[in-house]
């Protein structure tokens, strides 16, 4: 039996256990694992730059506030500072000392962690899983801002937002432009047609998870070229397609009633968020599906995260903007959402950090709401890390499988990878892949469209 079949259920720690560390794994190998490398130099640039942004606009804080403004920038700055040298020196993790209504919850969390761990020190932020501890930073910036009010609300990665967002606008023109002239002749196609139509749109907001910030530090990562253009070079990237079983989920129902709702758990704001919206625009206007859930996160996460303020303040840009299939779309999606037809929703369990097999006993009111859907589609990478629990499971693992009981409806995870965790492929497809690539995994090269029906059983491979 190899190291990874051994260790399949390991959670994905830092610098030990699971994918990262057994007991022949050499320490040279620690030191180069994307983990290490995240919490090393990764995360401690995103701090840097949280700190910068803060500092740059301590006038702003100065016109609006008056000292107090620049009293709060420069106590959320030492706090921040602390934070970053914690990490970067390996000290225990702390609890969170806000007194918000999640703080009690992450507390618990963290001294769960102890117990298991039997020492205090050794929950630290190379000692910890990668999972825990990336999650763990972004709710201490929270903590850093609302323990300082009035800065308490402030948006700290709402600059590289909006600049990924206008950045990205010829690739958002012609995204609408295209959703426009298939609606133009929606009436005329066939369900094939219908569905090949879908199938691009899908793969575009697939692609879309490509403009992750938090991957890229915060970096530029806009879309500028056409992406429908570029679909058939992408095409062979794609290592799981069930655009098939999703499409089967959202129509079986056409002989038996109304249209069906679908619920997407979105991940990047900018221009992925407008991929899954002109998604959403095609199934709406295609008679497909007759509402859709947006589900995002209470506060700023993982750099580009979309918040409520990210999601409306994008309708808004599209209506605004002179360009006229972009506008038509913005003034038709805010109309969407004026009749009920779309709607957002933020709840905690999205940013406390659990694993998604613990919804149904941490939020019983989400996962009943999530009941409710036909199709709950989950993007991005730190979804698929929560959906598996960021396992070191062997890659021919079923999806099912690694989702551990968590079936609130039939899903779906669209994904480019950008972590080491990957199940569902065809026996050694994977090693052969980390042969020629070793960081397959991690490079957002690659993608998956992988589906799992809450009527399969869930067995044990």
């Amino acid at each position: 039996m190899n190291a990874r079949k051994q260790t399949c259920n390991s959670v994905l720690f830092v610098t030990r256990q699971g994918y990262f560390s057994s007991v022949c794994t050499p320490l040279s190998f620690l030191c180069r694992s994307f983990a290490y490398l995240t919490v090393k130099d990764r995360m401690p640039t995103i701090l840097t730059k949280v700190i910068d942004t803060l500092h740059r606009n301590k006038d702003k804080f100065l016109e609006e506030y008056g000292k107090e403004g620049i009293e709060a920038e420069k106590q959320t700055i030492g706090l921040l500072s602390k934070l970053r040298n914690e990490m970067q020196t390996d000290k225990p993790v702390v609890p969170l000392t806000d007194g918000l209504p999640d703080a009690e919850i992450w507390n618990r969390y963290l001294q769960r962690h102890r117990q298991v761990e039997e020492d205090q020190e050794a929950v630290s932020w190379f000692k910890s899983p990668w999972l825990y501890v990336e999650c763990y930073m972004y709710r201490r910036i929270q903590e850093a801002l609302w323990l300082n009010p009035p800065i308490s609300d402030y948006d700290v990665f709402n600059e590289g937002k909006t600049l990924s967002f206008l950045e990205s606008q010829q690739a958002v023109m012609a995204l609408c432009t295209y959703l426009e002239e298939v609606k133009k002749k929606t009436e005329e196609l066939s369900k094939k047609e219908l569905f090949l139509h879908f199938k691009k749109l899908l793969q575009v907001s697939l692609w879309g998870n490509k403009c992750d910030l938090s991957i890229s530090a915060g970096k530029d990562n806009s879309q500028k070229t056409d992406a429908i253009d570029s679909l058939s070079s992408l095409q062979p990237f794609i290592l799981v397609d069930d655009s098939d079983l999703m499409w089967s989920t959202l129509t079986s129902a056409e002989s038996q009633g109304p249209p069906r709702r679908l619920d997407i758990v979105l991940d990047n704001a900018s221009f992925e968020l407008i991929t899954d919206l002109v998604l959403a625009d095609f199934l709406v206007y295609a008679g497909i599906v007759r509402e859709v859930r947006f589900h995002g996160k209470s506060f700023p996460w993982f750099v580009s995260d979309v918040t409520a303020n990210d999601f409306h303040w994008t309708i808004k840009q599209t209506m605004a903007t002179n360009h006229r299939w972009i506008s038509k779309c913005g003034v038709r999606w805010q109309s969407y959402l004026k009749e009920g037809v779309w709607s957002y929703h933020d709840h905690p369990f999205w940013t406390l950090p659990h694993e998604f097999c613990e919804m149904a006993a941490a939020a019983p009111d989400l996962y009943a709401a999530l009941q409710g859907s036909d199709l709950v589609v989950f993007k991005g990478d730190l979804n698929y890390r929560k959906l598996t629990g960021d396992r070191y499971w062997d890659h021919a693992v079923s999806f099912g499988t690694s989702l551990r009981g968590f079936s609130p409806a039939p899903l779906c995870a669209l994904r480019t990878l950008k972590a080491n965790v990957q199940v569902g492929l065809q026996p050694g497809r994977g090693e052969r892949l980390s042969s020629v690539e070793p960081d397959w995994m991690s490079s957002s090269k690659y993608a998956v469209i992988q589906f799992h029906s809450s009527t399969t059983p869930w067995q044990q491979d």
